[in-house]
This record gives structure tokens, C-alpha cells and sequence, in this order.
């Protein structure tokens, strides 16, 4: 599982990221297009929405892993998840995870 957690990373920054530049190559950084884009319709606004709680939801799972795993290098999980969203930093953490409970196990 570890190497399927790494590669959903990769395509989990890669696909986001890809939608983003482009935006940014058109618009430049300009926050309140984006948020008029992000919530311009009901089904955005769901997505939206989904993606905010499921980054709650990964910040919590990281925070209270890391405490009771002792997982190393959680820091670049919020990086992931900040800069390129949750399909990066959630399956990172998972992959930190699934590393350390290895290590445990040896």
C-alpha cells in the first residue's frame, strides 16, 4: 500500500496543481476571482465545501496519528496539503503512516 499512497500523491499534486497554474497564467493571483469561481454555482460550492472538511478532517487524523504513532515528518503532509490540496496531503500521511507502522513492527 505504501507505494499506491506515494503515487496518489504524486498524480494528487500533479492533477490540482495542473488546473491551478493555469488559472494563475490567466488571472494571476487574484484571490477574489477565485473564491467567485470556487463558489460560482451550487455544484462547485459542493465540491468546495467537500474538499474544506475533508482537509479538517485530514488535519485532525494527522495531529492525533502523529501523537499516538510518533510519525516522523508529518510537516510536509500540511505543505501537501496547503499548497496542492487534500488528494496530496492525505495520502502522504498515509504513506508516512503505513512507513512508521512498518518500522513499529520490526
Amino acid at each position: 500500500m505504501k507505494n499506491i499512497y506515494l503515487l496518489l500523491a504524486a498524480i494528487g499534486t500533479l492533477l490540482p496543481l495542473s488546473q491551478f497554474y493555469q488559472f494563475l497564467a490567466v488571472n494571476g493571483l487574484d484571490i477574489p476571482l477565485f473564491f467567485e469561481q470556487l463558489f460560482a454555482n451550487k455544484i462547485s460550492s459542493f465540491f468546495a465545501m467537500d474538499v474544506l472538511v475533508s482537509a479538517a478532517v485530514t488535519v485532525s487524523l494527522i495531529v492525533v496519528e502523529t501523537k499516538r504513532i510518533g510519525i516522523k515528518n508529518t510537516w510536509i503532509c500540511y505543505v501537501g496539503l496547503f499548497l496542492a490540496g487534500v488528494s496530496c496531503g492525505l495520502p502522504l500521511f498515509l504513506f508516512l503512516r503505513e512507513k512508521s507502522l512498518e518500522k513499529r513492527a520490526n
